[in-house]
């Protein structure tokens, strides 16, 4: 089974970027985002498999000495082969050392195969469309209506989770950030 260590955003800000995949969804481009019954967040590491319990521990000693993040989204990005449409958010030194210190925290479970979240690979995203199953054409469309209605958004991250990467999501834990 695969796993992934999710950062998540406080519930109004959660809310103005799940209006996209709404959005796509409406417009008849795409639903694939509400299928997997995934929220919006940005995912710090991904991992083959994962000892749940012994990751609970880890996550709410982490998140005990860990205080909610500034959030800022500033603009869109594309991965052009998996046909994903992301928010990217202002990357700052705080975010960078969370994510490192995740994965060493992690250490012992198996990131093989996830080198884009591994610390100096990150592409720190927060996806708004998943298409790889949809056209072409609905992808492009998706595309230039989500650049058109883009706004920025200001927030926080304010906590942090394991979830089973199935479909849909199977979110095992969410913790507060609470240092």
């Amino acid at each position: 089974m695969k796993y992934a260590i999710e950062l998540y955003f406080d519930h109004e800000t959660e809310q103005k970027l799940f209006e996209y995949p709404k959005l796509l969804d409406k417009e008849k481009l795409s639903s694939k985002y509400l299928e997997w019954k995934t929220r919006p967040h940005v995912t710090l590491a991904c991992f083959n498999d994962v000892d749940e319990e012994k990751c609970r521990h880890i996550m709410e000693d982490f998140a005990s000495s860990h205080a909610a993040l500034f959030a800022y989204i500033g603009s869109l990005g594309f991965f052009t082969d998996t046909r994903t449409i992301f928010a990217s958010p202002v990357m700052n030194c705080s975010m960078y050392d969370i994510q490192r210190e995740i994965h060493g925290m992690m250490s012992d479970f198996d990131t093989s195969g996830h080198e884009w979240y591994l610390p100096d690979r990150w592409v720190p995203h927060c996806a708004l469309a998943l298409m790889s199953e949809d056209d072409a054409e609905a992808f492009f469309k998706a595309g230039d209506l989500i650049i058109r209605r883009f706004e920025k958004v200001a927030g926080k991250f304010s906590s942090i989770g394991l979830v089973k990467i199935s479909f849909p999501v199977e979110e095992i834990f969410t913790v507060d950030l609470q240092g």
